[in-house]
């Protein structure tokens, strides 16, 4: 990863904007959008610049010498964070970065993106958040809550993220009142042909998303290790394991 991707929340906080034509006019349009207030003069409440100028260098290194993050159009080499290719479902946003190298490659997932993600997908979202209280109330313990909602959201479900959703709120409502039974331990072997993880299937790399424990053996890449989930516990093992923790445990192996 080059870059570290993050989301910045920007409603109704100070933006300098330096610069006029289409490429000042673009970058202020997609502020406004996010709720940003442009200023065109630097202030103490100001923590992020954008310059479209012909010659940004020295407005650049000015600003940056004031602690403020700078995006410069068009001079990656400049900038102090890139804005991405972005497909809005609000409030889900996917951003599509290529860390500089690639302006068509961004704007060409993003097209592909757009055509994947229903126009639900928002009215999902939002429907998961709302119902967040009402499940923590009833699902007490974070293990509960991500079985829950891995449930839910799983392909073919009734929140499955690339269907539309006809009623999310009523499709949590009823999984909600339907009693709830804690899985026993769980082990699934993927056995790895190779080192690249294009290679893997669709179930492996659902598998390697939900897994609690990942095993693995000494052989295994660590960009394979990689698609597992960011909380999972990864553990090095010759051979499966004998007494299985809680939850859902995979063993990866090559050959």
């Amino acid at each position: 990863m080059e870059r570290l991707p993050i989301f910045v929340d920007v409603r109704d906080k100070p933006v300098l904007l330096l610069g006029e034509g289409p490429p000042a006019e673009a970058k202020a349009r997609l502020l406004t959008a996010a709720g940003a207030r442009l200023v065109t003069a630097r202030t103490s409440e100001v923590r992020l610049a954008v310059v479209a100028l012909d010659a940004p260098e020295a407005v650049a290194a000015e600003l940056r010498a004031a602690g403020l993050l700078v995006n410069v159009v068009d001079r990656p080499e400049l900038c102090d964070f890139t804005m991405p290719a972005i497909v809005d479902r609000a409030p889900v946003t996917v951003a599509i970065g290529t860390a500089a190298a690639s302006a068509t490659l961004a704007k060409a997932l993003r097209e592909r993106f757009e055509a994947l993600l229903p126009a639900t997908l928002g009215a999902l979202a939002a429907a998961i958040r709302t119902a967040r209280p009402a499940v923590a109330a009833k699902l007490t313990t974070p293990d509960s809550r991500r079985r829950f909602w891995d449930a839910l959201t799983a392909p073919g479900a009734a929140l499955d993220p690339l269907a539309p959703a006809a009623d999310p709120a009523a499709a949590i409502a009823a999984a909600l009142e339907a009693p709830e039974a804690t899985p026993a331990p769980s082990l699934e072997i993927i056995r790895l042909a190779g080192d690249d993880p294009e290679d893997l299937t669709l179930r492996q790399l659902r598998l390697l998303s939900q897994a609690d424990t990942v095993f693995h053996g000494w052989s295994v890449a660590p960009v394979i290790l990689d698609r597992a989930r960011r909380d999972a516990r990864v553990v090095r093992a010759s051979a499966p394991p004998a007494t299985l923790p809680p939850g859902r445990s995979l063993y990866l192996v090559r050959g």
